[in-house]
């Protein structure tokens, strides 16, 4: 059951609690705004610190003070004044009628600009753009809303608190609702050992090229013209993996929009300079889109001497018939696919809408061989069970937090080396039944807890029971030697059911197709391994029984 948090300032706690990890942890890192900020803030009176923070965990910089009504706050311009007087907020700032909007009710946009009955029935947008080249501006709140008796504050010191939150948590994609969650009970995460020189930004100068790389990102989702954000990276020159890591996902990604323009020129150069997995691909791809058959072959042909992994070697014998067709050269002998056996059902369709893996599964289960719809759950759960100390062991760089739902460093090329030996130790465990007993004490004593690998929702005792009876601990090990030849890849892709035999201590794996569907890139690969390596495996294609007729 969830519990109800008692604490009327539990934000407030967790703020200081983040001000005092980044001062013991970060010092050395900080501007001296910042270190200002961290050693200033204990000493305003509780109100003034739970109004900052009010505002600061909520989204948006500018706030009305009657819509800041908080018992442990109080009179709330009496607390406003300390944190005006250190600049922290700004009281009455300019606005433009776009801001003004936002923060005015309708009936409140019709008394300040004096509308009409009709205009009043129009919609806020309607209203905005009617008044917008009237009000060009910027004026004060007071000004704009003469008679409103309220306040407005402008959040000055919100920049540099969503940098202390980059600091401690290490991206800007968690935030403070963490730990509401956290102690709530909604998130668990396993409490990881770290010391004091834990963190995930070594310098200052991380902090500061993440901060620039979010521009760039936020620039580009603006739809600023890509050129500018391209010219923006292209001077960045960062000496940190992770960081250089991050860059190359979005020229990534820009490549691709620009590949969507079909501007093939822009997005072959950027391709061609972005290490990003399934980078070189797309270039062969925009070269050949273009009309530059002999240079796409030409990178195909370097591409094929050593291919980044199973995905890009897939794509190019893809795409190798059709250049060397296009450019008369000989056709050379397909390599023939591992034989994945083929059931095909007919089946009536069910009375109401449901995914056809359900329908699959509800047919082919019986008492004595049960049907599961698990996907990729079952696979990964049961490597982050055996797996769990490897996963979660504290080396540098890996947790800087209490929040991690794993290392950071998961997606890392280097992930499965910085912990080679406990991995080695894991999977040796499946030479004797010790497997079987660390999965069940993790499943017992982890049960809950945040990780990238184990869906708790999905695996339950009966599940468990039966996937240690029937799975050989040979395949159990081939699964999870190809999960960590490229965690980011082979954690999906797996077949959708799993069918047990327990009398007989066997299963099968059933990849499940609808009308019109087709296997997908990951689930070839996945397939082609299983069948390779003697894994009982089918693809079973429903069609619905009357269809046409």
């Amino acid at each position: 059951m969830i519990k109800i948090l008692e604490n009327p300032l539990y934000y407030l706690d967790n703020f200081h609690r983040v001000l005092e990890w980044i001062g013991e942890r970060y010092s050395d890192l900080l501007t001296a705004e910042e270190a200002a900020f961290i050693a200033r803030f204990p000493l305003l009176p509780q109100p003034s610190r739970s109004l900052f923070v009010r505002m600061v965990m909520r989204k948006g910089c500018l706030f009305r003070a009657s819509k800041l009504v908080y018992a442990e706050v109080g009179d709330t311009h009496a607390a406003a004044l300390p944190l005006l007087a250190l600049g922290w907020i700004e009281n009455d700032p300019l606005l433009t009628i776009e801001q003004l909007f936002d923060l005015l009710l309708k009936p409140e946009i019709g008394a300040v600009f004096r509308l009409s009955l009709h205009e009043k029935g129009a919609r806020k947008a309607e209203q905005l753009a009617a008044l917008r080249a009237e009000y060009a501006g910027q004026f004060r709140f007071s000004a704009w809303y003469e008679r409103s008796g309220d306040h407005l504050y402008h959040v000055v010191g919100k920049p540099l608190c969503d940098r202390l939150r980059l600091i401690f948590f290490g991206n800007f994609t968690q935030d403070w609702t963490e730990f509401v969650l956290s102690d709530l009970g909604v998130y668990k995460y396993e409490k990881v050992e770290f010391s004091a020189s834990s963190r995930g930004f070594r310098n200052r100068r991380d902090i500061d090229d993440y901060l620039a790389l979010q521009r760039c990102r936020e620039r580009f989702n603006d739809n600023e013209p890509a050129a500018e954000v391209l010219r923006e990276l292209a001077a960045s020159a960062l000496d940190n993996d992770w960081l250089a890591s991050r860059r190359e996902k979005l020229l990534f990604q820009i490549a691709q929009h620009l590949e969507k323009c079909r501007d093939w020129d822009a997005a072959f150069d950027a391709y061609s300079r972005c290490a990003y997995p399934g980078a070189r691909v797309r270039a062969i791809r925009v070269l050949e889109k273009s009309g530059r058959e002999a240079l796409a072959f030409e990178w195909l042909s370097g591409a094929w001497q050593a291919p980044e992994g199973e995905a890009e070697r897939q794509h190019l014998l893809r795409i190798a018939p059709r250049l060397r067709r296009k450019l008369g050269h000989a056709k050379l002998a397909a390599t023939p696919a591992a034989t994945v056996p083929r059931v095909d059902l007919s089946l009536p369709p069910p009375p109401a809408p449901c995914y056809v893996e359900a329908v699959v599964r509800d047919h082919l289960s019986s008492a004595d061989a049960p049907v599961y719809y698990v996907e990729n759950a079952l696979i990964n759960s049961l490597f982050g069970l055996l797996c769990w100390g490897a996963v979660f062991k504290a080396i540098p760089g890996a947790f800087f937090h209490p929040f991690h739902r794993g290392p950071a460093d998961l997606h890392s090329a280097d992930f499965q080396r910085r912990r080679a030996a406990e991995f080695d130790a894991c999977l040796a465990e499946l030479d004797s039944d010790k497997y079987r007993r660390t999965i069940r004490a993790n499943y017992a004593s982890k049960a809950g807890l945040q990780s990238p690998f184990v869906s708790w929702e999905v695996l339950d005792e009966a599940l468990l029971a039966l996937a240690l009876d029937c799975i050989p601990a040979a395949h159990l090990r081939k699964w999870f030697e190809r999960i960590l030849l490229d965690i980011k890849a082979n954690r999906s892709g797996f077949p959708d059911l799993i069918q047990f035999w327990p009398a007989e201590k066997r299963y099968r794996m059933i990849e499940v197709k609808g009308p019109g569907d087709r296997l997908q890139d990951s689930q070839k690969r996945w397939l082609d391994y299983c069948a390779r390596h003697d894994m009982p495996v089918s693809v079973c294609y429903l069609q619905w029984s009357g269809a046409g007729a």
